[in-house]
């Protein structure tokens, strides 16, 4: 007699169609800073449909999502104390960097798969030259955002830096 610890039903002759509980869940894109955290980081990038999404905070390191619309950019910036890594999990670009905002002479394709290093005191940046949007994750350390920050649009996160408020 043959026996399977683990059975499946489905072992030997799949469903031609995967049941609902194959796919994976949504993930509830919130801060979740600085309680320990663990997320599959390309589902949740994918995921984001907002320009900016801080997904964890804590005192030292933060992570936020980010989602590029076609032929827009993240807008040329500088964190005078901050390093930052970003990783593109969709899409493809063009980034720009250099010591002051007259001087980018940084200049690299990027595509899915790509990861990006900002030192603090270097201006930059992301501009989508794919038709899709461009679907990213940065890291920042120290945090950039207050705890809990989401721009929906490029023009929030604009109107949120004018008043020093992320």
């Amino acid at each position: 007699m043959y026996y399977n610890p683990y059975p499946c039903p489905h072992w030997g002759n799949p469903p031609l169609f995967p049941p609902d509980y194959w796919r994976p869940p949504l993930i509830d894109l919130k801060d979740y800073g600085a309680d320990p955290f663990v997320v599959n980081i390309e589902e949740a990038t994918l995921q984001n449909p907002n320009f900016r999404t801080a997904l964890w905070t804590g005192k030292h390191l933060q992570l936020t999502l980010m989602s590029i619309e076609i032929g827009d950019d993240i807008g040329l910036e500088v964190h005078p104390d901050v390093d930052q890594f970003l990783r593109i999990e969709q899409g493809q670009g063009i980034v720009l960097m250099g010591d002051n905002k007259n001087n980018l002479y940084f200049q690299r394709r990027v595509s899915d798969n790509y990861a990006i290093f900002v030192p603090a005191g270097i201006w930059h940046n992301v501009i989508n030259t794919g038709c899709t949007p461009l679907k990213l994750y940065s890291i920042y350390a120290p945090p950039e955002h207050p705890h809990g920050t989401i721009h929906r649009t490029k023009a929030d996160a604009e109107k949120a830096k004018e008043r020093k408020s992320y």
